[in-house]
C-alpha cells in the first residue's frame, strides 16, 4: 500500500468533523499536524485513503475510533509547577478568599481541565500540603478531566520523566517521588487525592456531572477553541462554579473578551476570575 495523502478537501472535512465533536478548531497553520495524525489513523484502521477513513467515522458506531483519533490529535505538554504564581495565588489569595465567606463546611472543591498527564491537579496537592496551613482544617478534594484518555491512564499511573519534575523543590521530589531508572514515580498519597475522568469540555451532558466547585484551573485550553466553543465552554465554567468560586486561566488567555459572565480580580500576584454571588 503507497502512502495515503490528504488532500484540501479531506482536511476541511476532518476539520470541520472534530470541531463538531471536540469543539478544538485547527486552522490552515495545524496543516502539516494535522495531516501525519490523519496518515498514521488510516495505516492503523486499514482504511486505504483519508476520504475513506472520513467516510467510516462520519456513518456513525466509531465511537472507539472517535477517541483514538482524539487521542493522536491533542497536544499534552506540561509539567509541574507550570506558571508557579498560579499556585502561590491559589493558597495566598484564592482559598482565603473563599474560607472566610465559606457558610458551611462542607469540602472545598477543585477541579483542573484539562488534565493532560497529571501535572497540573498534582501540583495543586502538593502545594496545598506545602503551602497551605488551612489543609488541616479543611476537606478538599481534586477532581481532573481531559477529553483525551491515553493522557488519563498516563496521570493516573503517576510516572514522570526528569524533565516533568524538574521545577520541583529537591525536598519536594525526595518527599514525594520514588526513582524508577530514569523515571519517578508519584506517591500513592498523592495519586489517590486527584479523582480523573474524561469530560469533553463543549458537551454540555459532560459538564453537568461537575457542580459546585470552587476552583476551576482552565489553563491554556480555551486557546484551541473557536469563538463559538469558548462560549460553550465558559458557559460549562460558570454553571459548575458555586458562586464567588474562581477561573484561573493560562497567562495569554482572557474571559473578558470570550464571556462577560465572569468579573475578573485582579490579586497580588495573579488575575483570575470569579462568579459573582456568595459563596455557599
Amino acid at each position: 500500500m503507497g502512502h495515503p495523502q490528504v488532500s484540501d478537501d479531506d482536511f476541511e472535512r476532518f476539520r470541520d468533523y472534530f470541531h463538531r465533536e471536540t469543539g478544538i478548531h485547527f486552522d490552515a497553520s495545524k496543516r502539516y499536524f494535522v495531516d501525519k495524525r490523519l496518515v498514521e489513523r488510516v495505516r492503523e484502521t486499514s482504511s486505504g485513503s483519508a476520504k475513506a477513513y472520513l467516510a467510516r467515522l462520519s456513518q456513525g458506531g466509531a465511537a472507539t475510533e472517535l477517541q483514538q483519533l482524539i487521542n493522536a490529535m491533542t497536544v499534552n505538554e506540561t509539567y509541574f509547577l507550570r506558571e508557579e504564581y498560579q499556585f502561590e495565588a491559589l493558597v495566598d489569595s484564592v482559598l482565603p478568599d473563599i474560607v472566610a465567606r465559606r457558610r458551611h463546611r462542607r469540602p472545598i472543591r477543585i477541579w483542573c481541565v484539562p488534565s493532560s498527564t497529571g501535572e497540573e491537579p498534582y501540583s495543586v496537592a502538593i502545594y496545598l500540603l506545602e503551602r497551605w496551613p488551612a489543609l488541616a482544617d479543611w476537606d478538599v478534594e481534586i477532581l481532573s478531566s481531559d477529553i483525551d484518555t491515553a493522557v488519563l491512564e498516563r496521570a493516573r499511573a503517576g510516572r514522570y520523566s526528569a524533565r516533568s519534575v524538574q521545577h520541583l523543590p529537591r525536598a519536594w521530589l525526595a518527599r514525594y517521588f520514588v526513582p524508577r531508572g530514569d523515571e519517578y514515580q508519584l506517591s500513592s498519597e498523592i495519586r489517590d487525592s486527584v479523582s480523573f475522568t474524561r469530560c469533553n469540555l463543549t458537551a454540555p451532558g459532560e459538564t453537568r456531572a461537575f457542580r459546585d466547585i470552587d476552583v476551576i484551573f482552565c489553563r491554556n485550553l480555551l486557546i484551541y477553541f473557536d469563538d463559538r466553543s469558548r462560549r460553550i465552554a465558559a458557559d460549562a465554567l460558570y454553571d459548575a462554579l458555586t458562586p464567588g468560586g474562581f477561573v484561573l486561566l493560562g497567562h495569554s488567555e482572557s474571559m473578558g473578551r470570550i464571556s462577560s459572565l465572569f468579573s475578573p480580580r485582579r490579586l497580588p500576584r495573579a488575575i483570575v476570575h470569579q462568579r459573582p454571588g456568595d459563596a455557599a
